[in-house]
């Protein structure tokens, strides 16, 4: 039996196959997404906004979500925010009558929001805050944390960059 030739044009089309295949296998494994490319300490579970945002509103919150047993501060363009515990507001709220019909709530003291059971720790800019808004261009968040049994003298830190527009 007479052997086949091979035909040129289909074997330079199942080579052009094979090594998009292997590029899109190869790029797929290098990829980086979610917490890897945020570099994220394994105490932090998340933030917001993310790491190198680069359309963030005016009134963005800055949000950061850690695991639990820690607490942690917030400094943003190197001003460090009030951490107001909502436990300790709760608690403010609860021994005080509650408001009528019609009467709106105390809105929370200014600075930073901590959530001991979801160990969260939110900022909004708003009027009568320490930061009312953020002006268009690059900001620094920094989150300092700590185990919840140590003191803030064993605190690590992590920054990240956003830009507001």
């Amino acid at each position: 039996m007479p052997r086949r030739r091979l035909d040129p044009k289909l074997l330079l089309a199942s080579l052009g196959i094979a090594a998009g295949l292997v590029l899109v296998i190869a790029g797929a494994q290098a990829s980086a997404t979610g917490r890897e490319q945020q570099r994220l300490p394994d105490e932090i579970e998340s933030i917001d906004p993310i790491r190198g945002a680069t359309q963030a509103p005016r009134q963005t919150r800055v949000f950061v979500d850690l695991i639990i047993g820690y607490q942690a501060v917030l400094v943003v363009d190197g001003v460090e925010l009030p951490t107001v515990s909502l436990d300790a507001v709760n608690d403010v709220a609860a021994s005080t009558l509650p408001p009528l019909d019609g009467d709106q709530d105390e809105p929370l003291p200014p600075g930073a929001v901590f959530e001991p059971g979801n160990v969260t720790l939110t900022f909004v800019p708003r009027p009568g805050n320490v930061i009312e808004q953020f002006d268009t261009g690059p900001h620094t968040a920094t989150v300092i944390f700590w185990r919840t049994e140590e003191t803030r003298v064993q605190a690590r830190a992590f920054s990240w960059d956003f830009y507001v527009v």
